[in-house]
């Protein structure tokens, strides 16, 4: 079964998701930019440790097992709110 290391940040809107995006691509760093995420993750980085497939919501799972590591994907919208996401690790 595939597993996965990420990092994201949460946050209400596809504006703020976009700002905190732009940020990151100026050079701010990821886990800084991390602890304004709404999600308690955002302490420790926005790190979301390892997991399998299927273990994370199905929006997570696509980006996850099917993009390039190490670039911040995002906005990705789920019930939650707006994702900036970034893998970290991938292995089948």
């Amino acid at each position: 079964m595939s597993k996965a290391s990420a990092r994201h940040i949460l946050v209400a809107t596809e504006e703020k998701c976009l700002e905190l995006k732009q940020e990151i691509i100026n050079g701010a760093n990821f886990e800084d930019i991390a602890k304004q995420s709404t999600c308690p993750s955002g302490a420790q980085g926005g790190s979301l440790g390892n997991f399998s497939q299927g273990q994370m919501v199905p929006e997570f799972d696509q980006v996850v097992f099917n993009e390039a590591l190490n670039v911040v994907h995002g906005p990705i919208k789920t019930q939650f709110g707006y994702h900036l996401l970034e893998i970290t690790e991938r292995s089948e």
